[in-house]
């Protein structure tokens, strides 16, 4: 792993857990998954799944810019974790309002449970060339 970089910001939610908040190899940067959480109070925000959705995708692109990118800009692709596939409409419209033009490929899948037991996570792989 010589040309990989670790990705740290204070703009998106830290843990203690072992992993990175985004790893960049070359000009692709990978972003660990993130929930609701705001990165200021570290509790996860209020509001309907839509606003959740929002600030789950607030986090990923404050890795990406943080790396050096344009936000969801340079986002490629999404996989998008959801407790509860009857959420899917409500995330879908919060989604498309954050990607203008041309979306990044995307995965969606339903989980029994996430960390912190929120109702979704996301990550991204983002191009930064």
């Amino acid at each position: 792993m010589s040309d990989t970089e670790r990705v740290t910001t204070e703009e998106a939610p830290r843990t203690d857990n072992p992993y990175s908040q985004g790893v960049r190899a070359g000009e692709t940067l990978y972003v660990s998954g993130y929930g609701p959480v705001d990165p200021d109070t570290d509790g996860v925000v209020d509001g309907d799944v839509g606003d959740r959705t929002d600030r789950v995708l607030e986090n990923v692109a404050s890795v990406v810019s943080e790396a050096g990118g344009d936000g969801l800009a340079d986002v490629v692709k999404v996989t998008v974790y959801l407790t509860d596939l009857d959420d899917y409409e409500a995330v879908n419209e919060a989604y498309g309002a954050r990607f203008d033009g041309d979306p990044p490929t995307r995965v969606c899948v339903e989980v029994s449970r996430l960390p912190g037991d929120v109702d979704v996570e996301m990550d991204a792989i983002a191009y930064l060339g």
